[in-house]
């Protein structure tokens, strides 16, 4: 029991790390030099970096929160998988996966090494999602993709995940353990969505909408 905890705390620490190297931060102050965190909303995301810079490098911030989320998930497995304790109902590789999964978003969304300060975890956690399980992506990037479209709010999209990814938890798994590991991350999405969410309520939230970068 001892050599798992050392393999849970050394996986979660990894995971935490893994999501510290945020995208948009990474990009935006070490080659446009220009913290995407001092335009806009704020926040050290894809949308708020897409609505102040737009441009290829976009993909520079895509590509980096999402890789960051595999090798936070792959390693996890590595430690973890084979070395959980007995009698677990789910599979193995379940758990593994929802308690790296959470530890990288944490560390997407508090960063050490900027100061604490990151993004929402909405692309990382997307990523998350798909490599956990096909229909919990199924019913989070569903609910995600049709409310965006409809409405233009990628926040209320977003908000909808951290209620959507416990339910379809709980839905595919109906293991309590990581119940509680899906609500933590949804919590923690609609926390980070929190102001987000009293403009939604109040009519101010601002709408996506594909855009060059105006000069």
């Amino acid at each position: 029991m001892g050599e798992f905890w050392i393999r849970a705390v050394a996986a979660a620490a990894i995971a935490y790390f893994c999501g510290c190297f945020n995208g948009a931060v990474i990009v935006s102050k070490y080659i446009l030099r220009d913290d995407v965190r001092t335009h806009g909303s704020g926040n050290a995301g894809l949308t708020n970096f897409y609505r102040t810079f737009g441009g290829p490098l976009t993909f520079g911030v895509i590509l980096t929160d999402v890789l960051k989320a595999i090798v936070a998930l792959v390693v996890g497995g590595w430690l973890l998988v084979g070395h959980l304790p007995a009698g677990l109902p789910g599979p193995q590789e379940a758990y593994s996966d929802y308690w790296a999964g959470l530890f990288c978003l944490l560390g997407h969304m508090f960063p050490c090494m900027f100061q604490f300060k990151g993004g929402k975890g909405i692309l990382s956690g997307g990523t998350i999602v798909i490599m956990i399980d096909w229909r919990v992506a199924l019913v989070a990037w569903g609910g995600f993709l049709i409310l965006v479209l409809l409405t233009r709010y990628v926040s209320l999209g977003s908000s909808s995940t951290g209620v959507t990814v416990p339910i379809s938890t709980w839905l595919v798994y109906h293991d309590g353990i990581l119940l509680l590991l899906s609500i933590i991350i949804g919590g923690l999405i609609l926390w980070k969505h929190r102001g987000n969410i009293q403009r939604l309520l109040a009519g101010t939230e601002s709408k996506f909408y594909f855009h060059k970068k105006v000069k």
